[in-house]
């Protein structure tokens, strides 16, 4: 599964699409054309005639190109540090999809395959020199019975590896504060499992390198399916309204229906007062979790403890706690001013409620700045920097569509290359010019 256990994922959890991954379904068209040339000319006893500029005089005699074997290496080409994922999937594929038809009856020759390959959650480096990568993966065969699966090996290690890698510099951003995953809906709901899959691998790296105990937290069932995870989440704006806008009436709802591992994280910028709401909200809760207190029935009470508040106001709205400055970055949004007003006024709430009995000042002291503050709405690593730098109160990050970016340093393609052939039994270097065979000590053979 990971470089953490050593272990690999089959198609028990990716279930492939087997029978069209074989004829080519997802593989780009001249793959196929490839592939139908060097069987027909396999058939037809075809011997190379040409003058090969590559290699030495009588080295290409007579080859018979048909049935080439070649050794094809897979690389990113993401400037800097790239956290690989998408390994297990791309193996599983060359794994049963690996061989070629008789008729209808598909030969597997898997067996005759040489496949070396790091584990997900690698990282490898690119200086932008093609010719100096680090390959995540290697195969030795011939060629035209795995010439298909460039395609789609290719593709799952793009995706989840840019995903991985953009959630690993936002946990570096964030600088050990959780990052929820919030971004399925920005994509096919298809790519879920993929996508949270690669987040949790992030986590793991971010853990491992930085001696962090941070827990994944996504939204969505599906992202965990491939490792066992639920999807997490309290209301969202439509409850509100379902509330008439009234969060603490929302949130009392939920709170009574809704099972206690459930955290209680309120919204709080339905009416463009996060401090109002977020006040009112607590004031209710923490009223019905004392009445449940001092009657005794404190596994009732652990349902109104109210975990955080989350501050999501529009990028063109200025919250009522801001006031105005003329500058959309310290106005609008969730922006710095609109945290620390917010935190103020949650640590100073127990002091409003003068009618405490003295046993109960601490216990409210501490229910209030125990409230965590989740902030979401347009954050990336450049915004979370920011934050930090400013050390704004922020608790926990909600992060969305930024984790998808492809664009400048972000973009993770990944690429394939066939770097050697198989002439007379013996390997012979024949990559295009500007590249060449490369290793990682990393890569361990799959058997």
């Amino acid at each position: 599964m990971t470089i953490f256990n050593r272990q690999r994922l089959t198609n028990a959890t990716f279930k492939l699409d087997v029978e069209r991954m074989r004829r080519g379904w997802y593989s780009d068209k001249y793959f196929e054309n490839i592939g139908a040339m060097l069987r027909q000319l396999a058939e037809e006893g075809y011997r190379y005639g040409g003058h090969a500029p590559h290699l030495n005089a009588g080295d290409s005699t007579r080859a018979e190109v048909g049935d080439m074997h070649v050794e094809m290496q897979w690389f990113t080409r993401r400037p800097g540090a790239t956290v690989v994922v998408g390994l297990d999937k791309a193996i599983e594929m060359l794994r049963h999809c690996t061989g070629y038809f008789e008729g209808e009856r598909f030969v597997e020759t898997w067996d005759q395959l040489e496949v070396e390959a790091v584990h997900d959650g690698a990282l490898v480096k690119y200086n932008g020199d093609p010719a100096q990568v680090q390959p995540v993966m290697r195969a030795r065969g011939r060629y035209r019975d795995f010439a298909l699966l460039e395609t789609p090996t290719l593709g799952i290690l793009t995706r989840a590896s840019r995903v991985a890698t953009n959630v690993y510099h936002t946990l570096v951003a964030a600088r050990g504060k959780p990052v929820l995953f919030f971004p399925a809906r920005f994509d096919l709901h298809e790519v879920q499992a993929a996508d949270g899959y690669a987040y949790n691998i992030a986590v793991q790296r971010f853990n491992y390198d930085f001696a962090q105990t941070l827990g994944p937290f996504i939204s969505t069932d599906a992202q965990g399916d491939w490792w066992g995870g639920a999807g997490g989440g309290t209301v969202a704006h439509a409850a509100i309204a379902c509330f008439f806008g009234d969060t603490a009436e929302a949130m009392l709802a939920f709170c009574a229906t809704r099972p206690p591992r459930i955290p209680r994280i309120a919204l709080v910028d339905f009416n463009n007062d996060s401090v109002g709401d977020s006040l009112a909200t607590l004031d209710t809760m923490f009223a019905r979790y004392r009445e449940l207190m001092d009657t005794g029935e404190e596994t009732e009470a652990k349902k109104y403890v109210l975990y955080g508040v989350r501050l999501d106001t529009s990028g063109s709205v200025r919250d009522v706690a801001v006031p105005p400055l003329g500058d959309p970055a310290l106005d609008l949004g969730v922006n710095p001013r609109l945290v620390f007003n917010v935190r103020q006024a949650l640590d100073t709430a127990w002091e409003r409620r003068g009618n405490l009995p003295p046993a109960w000042e601490a216990r409210a002291k501490e229910y209030c700045r125990n409230v965590k503050i989740v902030v979401s709405g347009g954050f990336n690593p450049e915004k979370i920097k920011r934050f930090e730098k400013l050390a704004v109160p922020v608790d926990i990050y909600a992060v969305g569509s930024s984790l998808f970016d492809n664009h400048d340093d972000t973009v993770t393609d990944f690429t394939a290359d066939v770097v050697r052939v198989k002439i007379n039994g013996e390997w012979q270097d024949m990559a295009k010019v500007g590249r060449r065979p490369c290793e990682n000590s990393e890569m361990e053979r799959v058997r």
